[in-house]
């Protein structure tokens, strides 16, 4: 079965730093570009950083430059998002998947949240 299952979510205060993990099992994504989406309440899910097989390729969301870092580590079959100086405006639940998503890969999400 394949499965991308996030983890590391929680509570942090506006300021703080989260970093969130992606485990991928039942199969390699080390050449698929590899994305981090969020989808706060009420809101579309969108993008918030993009890197490809490379790792030369990386895009971030305007709302999360300079902020946000998106890394792989592709022997390990793993995605992680370091989140840093968070904001409230940041609280949503956080998913990985491939690039375009595959609706056969959203799983288990991990929420992050900016606020106290």
């Amino acid at each position: 079965q394949v499965q991308l299952v996030e983890s590391g979510g929680g509570l942090v205060q506006p300021g703080g730093s989260l970093r969130l993990s992606c485990a991928a099992s039942g199969r390699s994504f080390s050449t698929y570009i590899m994305g981090w989406y969020r989808q706060a309440p009420g809101k579309e899910r969108e993008r918030v950083a993009s890197i490809d097989w490379t790792k030369r390729d990386i895009v971030y969301a305007d709302s999360v430059k300079g902020r946000f870092t998106i890394s792989r580590d592709s022997a390990q079959n793993m995605l992680s998002l370091q989140m840093n100086t968070l904001e409230p405006e940041g609280t949503a639940i956080y998913y990985c998947n491939t690039v375009p998503a595959g609706d056969e890969y959203w799983g288990q999400e991990t929420q992050g949240t900016g606020s106290s």
